[in-house]
């Protein structure tokens, strides 16, 4: 992603023709960087994808106050997003502290995530993040007396790692976001396999869709078209 942070090939869809239109009309693009999106490991899974979406009549400053507005961030992203805690906070640097439900099926996973997140403005019309794992555990009997934190190694490694890349560019009338979610989970064990496979499939590329979508909906449409 070097070439992108520098500036060039800053979304990725414009290398797709065709893309910004849809986006345009109101589509939310959500496809795997490679093939499947899968990059199968020794005991575990690589998962790359990326998506896009444009949101009309607002501009880069509104846009990046409601993201960086991280104590809001369960109200704009219920249910998966419970509790957000800003630990540090120096500049354009972040070290954010987040409590994440992910369900699907009859499979639920609490997680506590630490990420370190870092913001570029590359000019006025242009910024773009960087949010690096520093920790994310597993939560055993959420909500209860008994609440622990799973030990690595002792999870059900449903996820390991997460990164994130966003870039945000305003542009005709609007802002167009898009980010890269790069997950590390455990591989499917043979005998579970019918029963995680979906999950560990599917998740992440719903994950990002959704979290596109919630995006898009928190942001207010009367914004100035222009930066101040």
């Amino acid at each position: 992603m070097q070439s992108r942070w520098s500036g060039e090939h800053f979304l990725w869809f414009d290398d797709f023709p065709g893309l910004r239109q849809l986006l345009l009309a109101g589509d939310v693009i959500v496809r795997p960087v490679e093939g499947n999106g899968v990059v199968n490991l020794p005991g575990g899974l690589i998962q790359d994808w990326i998506g896009a979406v444009f949101v009309p009549d607002t501009n880069l400053k509104t846009v990046l106050a409601v993201v960086q507005d991280y104590p809001r961030h369960p109200e704009i992203y219920k249910p998966d997003v419970v509790e957000v805690k800003v630990l540090s906070h120096t500049g354009n640097d972040y070290v954010i502290h987040t409590r994440v439900v992910k369900a699907k099926f009859f499979i639920s996973d609490v997680l506590e995530i630490d990420n370190q997140i870092h913001y570029v403005n590359l000019d006025a019309k242009r910024t773009y993040s960087r949010s690096a794992n520093q920790r994310v555990v597993e939560i055993a009997n959420p909500g209860k007396h008994n609440e622990h934190v799973l030990e690595p190694g002792h999870d059900r490694g449903l996820m390991w790692r997460i990164n994130g890349y966003w870039f945000f560019e305003e542009s005709d009338g609007g802002v167009f976001i898009t980010c890269e979610s790069i997950t590390l989970t455990r591989d499917i064990p043979f005998l579970m396999a019918k029963m995680l496979s979906p999950i560990l499939h599917e998740l992440p590329a719903e994950a990002l869709k959704t979290s596109l979508e919630q995006t898009r909906k928190a942001i207010p449409h009367e914004a100035r078209l222009t930066t101040p």
